[in-house]
């Protein structure tokens, strides 16, 4: 069974002002969709035909460029649509605030420490929340399409990511890649979020 584009939970224009309808639809119809149609075609007729992304990614061979690329964009996509929400100005509450404040000190300090990762990531790359069983939170970043499942990544279960590629903010924000970051907080699905920390923690 091949990977499906998987439908996006709202409208192009639905996280705007913060993330325009032109770059969603471009990032969501032709970036994502040419990750997962890759992926198809660098799985086709192999052993990893017809195995989970998450199956893939944790047994990944890191020399196999095809679906490492195109795994991993596949997956960071996925995630991506899945933690971003048109109900603006949501914040994080109950267990994962809990863990949030335990494991950085504060909401504020975490938001810092976040920030600091996707602005410091050298060229294209992801900066991710990750959650470790008992319930420690981490942050990371990985460069290009890798992710915290990977081998030679393993720093958690990802369960928030910002994508800081050009193409998820350059029409809008052009080179102020920090502006984006702050734009980014706006509009963060903290429920997915906290239902994928109480399943990965």
């Amino acid at each position: 069974m091949s990977f499906q584009l998987p439908q996006l939970p709202y409208a192009y224009d639905a996280l705007e002002p913060y993330i325009d309808a032109r770059t969603m639809e471009i990032h969501y119809s032709k970036h994502h969709k040419a990750y997962t149609d890759n992926l198809n075609n660098a799985i086709k007729g192999t052993p990893l035909e017809g195995k989970s992304i998450e199956d893939i990614l944790f047994n990944l061979d890191v020399e196999n460029k095809a679906v490492r690329n195109n795994g991993g964009g596949y997956y960071n996509h996925c995630l991506f649509w899945e933690i971003l929400s048109p109900n603006k100005g949501q914040t994080p509450k109950g267990e994962l605030l809990e863990a949030i404040n335990v494991n950085f000190g504060s909401f504020e300090a975490f938001k810092e420490a976040f920030s600091k990762a996707a602005t410091t990531q050298f060229g294209s790359g992801w900066a991710w929340l990750c959650a470790h069983k008992g319930g420690k939170l981490s942050i990371c970043a990985t460069a290009n399409q890798d992710n915290p499942l990977m081998p030679h990544c393993q720093c958690g279960t990802p369960i928030l990511g910002l994508d800081v590629w050009e193409h998820a903010y350059y029409l809008h924000y052009q080179n102020r890649r920090v502006e984006y970051i702050e734009a980014f907080f706006n509009v963060i699905n903290w429920d997915k979020v906290s239902e994928l920390y109480l399943k990965n923690r």
